[in-house]
């Protein structure tokens, strides 16, 4: 491609809402442009990046023995509210009218829709295992896009499906998986860390997310780096410091003004914070048929022991809230407590209480006491007070132990580039997908999900692969193997040279950037480092002087090598090769965790 030809420009500032250095580069190599918060148009160098990683995903799929097909961008919400999704979901799923006033949505993933066609297309036993996939467009109405291609409104997704007959073939083809997004995100040249993650509106047994570690991420991540343990953290577990055993002594109510917080209550009395137990008042959204207040909406008090604090994705779950908002003063009051100063005792029986395990084992806490100024020592679960749900509602921050081996957890933050989950049959039950096994019995489809972003992956590989100049993207990623720079004005032997250069390399096929534009040697090589292809050529009327054109790899530093006119083709064939090698050596088997 020559670049005089090129549709896009490369930009000297990006606009001032970009942030990242992914969204920085990619506006300013002139990959990507935005059209409105969220939403993108991929620019030729950004599709060819796009299209390579798509052959790279299509290739490791087919391995593994999926079906490449292509579903609709627009369902009917039939299909959605068989599921139980079209309610469970919140704004980020668009619904709309067609002209005939059905309900339609636009899709956000396609689990529904894969089990519509299981119901169809699968009768017997024989036909399983079964594995399908696709690249399509998603819109998911995200509040807040940020970060360029890291958090978007409309992407392209690669979700495959498999279908099973067993638990024995999901978790076969769940493994599969696991093998095949490490070979993936390692052939684009980026690390990533699988950790074990929350199965959401999903559903299912089991889930996976692949992390690239960075601190763009909105991820939170709790990682042992003593014996490998990896979470998230809405669903990390830690060991919790177990308090010591004693007799229930009686209730004292004490006057603590001002001490409207832990810290303020600890420091009153005189005591540890995890001699309290605080309580977390949220509103939960909850399916009509399951709430027990107006609109799908039920107070939930959560209460956890003072020195931690609660995750509300581990509450949500433990409440089977579809999502949870924090209450507002006139919700907690109407329920018969006192902000600052709350208790679940003598609560209104419609507030859904819900105790992390380690309130449960610890005894004789202080507790609010429902009156502003006054707290109660020696609250004990059982006696004084009973949650409806009891669950580990606590979130996993630094330092806090290792579930599997005690050592101490650090926090990081990660940015979630694909993830896997064990779906079972919720989604093969309620849309009829079934199949007769060896002994005719009816039996429902098992399945499994699995999900990368394209456009995200591609942010990934950039923030993986940039330096001060600009991009620096893998062989394996790259719009094109080659830039090719003439610094020729006019026609000549340096233009000669590389317009015979040129046509030999696209020959061999050797897809190349041939900046043939009449810009100074300066701009073209800013422009070379800024959209990152792994080597560059330099053909200029000094070096063919001495017979030599000028070969460097991106990122290399210093100046690059002088080599022969007549052997810089076979060079470049070497170099890109050697590149590949590098990549294909990281491609090994990973140790499955679950």
């Amino acid at each position: 491609m020559r670049m005089t030809r090129l549709f896009s420009q490369t930009l000297r500032e990006a606009p001032a809402d970009a942030q990242v250095p992914s969204h920085i580069l990619l506006l300013r190599a002139g990959y990507i442009r935005q059209l409105a918060s969220g939403i993108f148009s991929y620019l030729p160098l950004a599709h060819r990046a796009l299209s390579r990683i798509e052959e790279i995903i299509r290739e490791e799929m087919d391995a593994i023995g999926g079906q490449e097909i292509k579903m609709p961008v627009v369902h009917a919400a039939d299909v959605w509210k068989e599921s139980g999704r079209y309610e469970e979901y919140d704004e980020s799923l668009t619904r709309f009218h067609d002209r005939h006033g059905r309900d339609m949505v636009l899709a956000t993933t396609h689990e529904e829709i894969v089990a519509d066609l299981a119901s169809r297309e699968i009768r017997s036993y024989r036909q399983l295992p079964a594995m399908v996939y696709h690249f399509q467009t998603k819109w998911r109405d995200e509040a807040r896009p940020t970060s360029g291609l890291l958090r978007v409104r409309e992407f392209t997704m690669k979700d495959s499906y498999s279908l099973d007959a067993g638990p024995e073939g999901l978790e076969a083809q769940y493994r599969a998986h696991y093998q095949a997004y490490f070979n993936i995100f390692r052939r684009c040249g980026l690390p990533v860390r699988a950790v074990r993650s929350d199965v959401g509106m999903m559903g299912g047994s089991a889930a996976h997310e692949f992390m690239y570690l960075n601190e763009v991420g909105e991820n939170t991540l709790a990682l042992c780096d003593a014996c490998g343990y990896a979470a998230n953290t809405e669903v990390a577990r830690f060991a919790k410091a177990e308090a010591a055993a004693e007799e229930p002594a009686p209730l004292e109510k004490v006057a603590t003004p001002g001490a409207a917080t832990i810290a303020e209550l600890a420091a009153f009395l005189d005591i540890p914070a995890s001699r309290t137990a605080k309580a977390v008042f949220l509103v939960g959204r909850f399916k009509a048929s399951e709430a027990g207040g107006e609109a799908g909406e039920r107070l939930v008090l959560a209460m956890i022991r003072g020195d931690l604090e609660v995750n509300e994705v581990k509450l949500a779950n433990a409440a089977g809230a579809l999502s949870l908002r924090p209450a507002h003063d006139e919700e907690i009051a109407a329920a018969g407590a006192v902000p600052g100063y709350a208790s679940p005792m003598g609560l209104a029986e419609s507030v859904l209480v819900v105790a992390d395990d380690s309130v449960v084992s610890s005894p004789n806490l202080v507790s609010g006491a429902n009156e502003a100024g006054y707290h109660v020592r020696n609250v004990n679960h059982g006696r004084d007070w009973e949650a409806a749900v009891v669950d580990d509602i606590a979130l996993a921050e630094a330092g806090h132990a290792c579930p599997d081996c005690g050592a101490p957890l650090r926090i990081a933050r990660g940015v979630e580039v694909g993830n896997i989950f064990q779906l079972g049959t919720r989604y093969s039950e309620a849309l009829g997908a079934s199949f007769l096994d060896e002994q005719g019995r009816e039996r429902p489809v098992i399945m499994g999900s699995y999900g990368i972003g394209v456009g995200r992956l591609l942010a990934c590989v950039a923030e993986e692969h940039h330096d001060g100049n600009g991009l620096s993207l893998p062989v394996t990623v790259a719009p094109y193997q080659v830039h090719l720079v003439s610094l020729a004005k006019a026609e000549g032997p340096a233009r000669s040279a590389a317009e015979a250069l040129y046509e030999e390399l696209t020959a061999a096929g050797v897809e190349v950037l041939y900046d043939d534009r009449g810009e100074n040697p300066g701009v073209k090589f800013n422009d070379a480092d800024l959209i990152g292809c792994p080597v560059r050529v330099t053909v200029g009327d000094r070096g063919l002087k001495k017979g030599t054109l000028e070969v460097k790899l991106r990122g290399a530093s210093g100046r690059g090598e002088e080599v022969p006119v007549a052997e810089v083709a076979g060079r470049v064939e070497e170099e890109l090769a050697e590149l590949r090698r590098r990549i294909e050596e990281s491609v090994v088997p990973v140790e499955y965790s679950d």
